[in-house]
């Protein structure tokens, strides 16, 4: 992590993106839209532009969520979910990080 940037690191930031998905309640078939996450993370908590790109592609690629070919919203997915079941995911656990 470099000095003053705490969400320079993508899984760093893509937990506090999906800690801003899980705040959104879901709309229709469990939707998010993507200015519910992307707001709060860059006005809020002070990240670039950048490091939320580099966030929301870490979460897409572990399949935390699915974003919508249009890039409006993004969908939770089941490993996303799992990251806030108290029980770690496997590869997190093996890697001694702990889930929300």
């Amino acid at each position: 992590m470099k000095e003053g940037r705490p969400w320079a690191d993508p899984e760093r930031a893509a937990r506090r993106i999906m800690e801003h998905a899980r705040a959104f309640e879901p709309i229709q078939d469990g939707r998010i839209y993507i200015e519910k996450i992307n707001y709060p993370f860059i006005d809020k908590d002070g990240a670039s532009p950048a490091e939320y790109t580099a966030g929301l592609n870490y979460a897409i690629e572990h399949d935390w969520l699915e974003k919508h070919e249009s890039g409006t919203y993004v969908k939770m997915q089941q490993a996303g979910n799992d990251l806030f079941t108290g029980e770690p995911p496997a590869e997190a656990a093996s890697r001694g990080l702990r889930s929300f």
